[in-house]
């Protein structure tokens, strides 16, 4: 990863957008889209963020100095080596974002991305978001282990399964599924071979287990770009284990040529 990718919440908040024509009114339109407000430079006090779409390459490198120097984080357009954040092409179902970024490499790639995506998730998937939020007390109370109740919710979010995202109503399904009787991922160890550089060659039972494990037990030739698919906050301990065996969905990751 290039970047850090963050969600930066600015709702009535300043953010400060330098410039006339175009690339600047569409950075005005994204602020306002946020629920942000945008303001002049000479109205940068409590602000965070800033876009410049200045034409002039040194005019540019003047207000980013400015406004580096009174503390913000800045978007250039169409200069990525100015910038210390960059602007994602952004997929809308209220209140989930898919945000597709190139780390400035290519901004049409970034839209081709978003354009395709937008095909295939359903209108009704911020509902869905919704759902879930509105049952998080209800979630907690049926199941009170947090390790149990993520796995209840990966098997009902999987494909193919009672809330599957890239189904349509998905949403309304939610309180149907906390009265029945939905399984959940059973813990314990499970092992898995890997004998790929390439994280596209892992199967979806593979994928399935590496997403939602609690504990992964590596072997330290593993590959990175395969370990980077599990969860971000999954435990990583490399082999040989030393101490007691932790509890959860394990999962031991060994790597064979």
């Amino acid at each position: 990863m290039r970047s850090l990718p963050l969600f930066h919440r600015v709702a009535g908040q300043r953010v400060v957008v330098l410039g006339d024509g175009v690339a600047a009114e569409a950075k005005r339109r994204l602020v306002e889209r946020a629920g942000g407000i945008p303001v002049a430079e000479t109205e940068a006090h409590g602000a965070r963020l800033a876009f410049v779409a200045l034409e002039d390459e040194r005019e540019a490198k003047q207000a980013v100095m400015r406004l580096k120097h009174l503390g913000l984080l800045v978007n250039v357009t169409d200069r990525p080596d100015l910038c210390d954040f960059t602007v994602p092409s952004i997929l809308d179902r209220d209140p989930v974002l898919l945000a597709i970024g190139t780390d400035g490499a290519s901004a049409g790639l970034a839209k081709a991305l978003r354009l395709r995506l937008e095909r295939l998730l359903p209108q009704g998937l911020g509902a869905l978001a919704d759902a879930l939020q509105a049952a998080r007390a209800a979630l907690r109370e049926r199941w009170p282990d947090a390790g149990e109740r993520r796995r209840a919710l990966d098997e009902a979010l999987g494909e193919g399964g009672t809330l599957d995202p890239l189904r349509d109503g998905a949403g309304d399904a939610v309180p149907a599924w906390l009265e029945g009787k939905a399984g959940t991922m059973p813990a314990g160890r499970h092992e898995i071979v890997i004998s790929s550089h390439d994280p596209e060659d892992l199967t979806l039972r593979q994928a399935r287990l590496l997403g939602s494990a609690d504990t992964i037990l590596h072997d330290p030739a593993l590959p990175a770009a395969i370990l980077d698919r599990a969860r971000a906050d999954a435990q990583r301990i490399a082999l040989p284990l030393a101490g007691p065996e932790p509890a959860g969905l394990v999962i031991v990751l060994r790597w064979a040529e």
